[in-house]
């Protein structure tokens, strides 16, 4: 039987996922990510897996370099967006292996909690690669708004329904992560692309 595990990661607590194929990805619950591991998953008939979100290209490297993990997904490249810059970075520090390499098609939402209206909107935040990817969208009918990166598109929508950021903020990010935060959309596929494609990486311990 296949058991995936998506709980929060917490280092040196193995107990739950002792025996399990660790894979690590960059972001929250919710995130992108998450959701090309479970592709890769399904898409490998991998049984007993568990996705561990870590939510930097950093931190799934470093996690893949120390053992805490036996494989690392995360995005390299958009069609749109171009390079993922942080993983560049990460990857230029770590020793590696690349098992795979995959694409996965990317709908962004334009999340607020529930209730506020586009007139209440004054920030809209997420990772800068998903600015990028609604950079077109953003200028057209955001000219007033604040534009401000965030370390990722799932914890930013989770920050936002924890009040770790102000009710006036609109956050890019999943359809999955506003329905594990209880976010409501307030515009769907908000990408600039209609084929709005990202690579990913599956990176194994060399």
């Amino acid at each position: 039987m296949k058991k995936v595990w998506s709980g929060r990661y917490r280092w040196g607590s193995y107990a739950t996922i002792l025996g399990m194929i660790k894979i690590g990805v960059m972001g929250a619950l919710g995130s992108f990510s998450e959701q090309a591991g479970y592709m890769y998953v399904a898409r490998e008939a991998l049984t007993d897996t568990a996705i561990v979100p870590l939510i930097t290209a950093e931190g799934v490297l470093e996690a893949l370099d120390s053992k805490a993990i036996d494989k690392a997904i995360f995005p390299v490249m958009n069609n749109n967006g171009g390079i993922v810059i942080e993983a560049m970075h990460a990857m230029g520090k770590y020793n590696f292996a690349i098992e795979t390499m995959f694409e996965m098609d990317i709908h962004h939402m334009l999340l607020v909690r529930e209730g506020v209206t586009k007139e209440l909107v004054t920030v809209i935040t997420s990772h800068d690669q998903a600015l990028k990817q609604c950079r077109g969208y953003l200028d057209a009918n955001w000219p007033e708004a604040d534009i401000m990166p965030y370390k990722d598109t799932a914890q930013a929508a989770a920050d936002l329904a924890s009040l770790v950021l102000p009710a006036t903020t609109a956050v890019v990010a999943s359809r999955r992560a506003g329905e594990l935060y209880g976010l409501s959309i307030l515009e769907a596929s908000i990408q600039d692309a209609v084929h709005n494609r990202t690579t990913f990486v599956v990176a194994t311990k060399r």
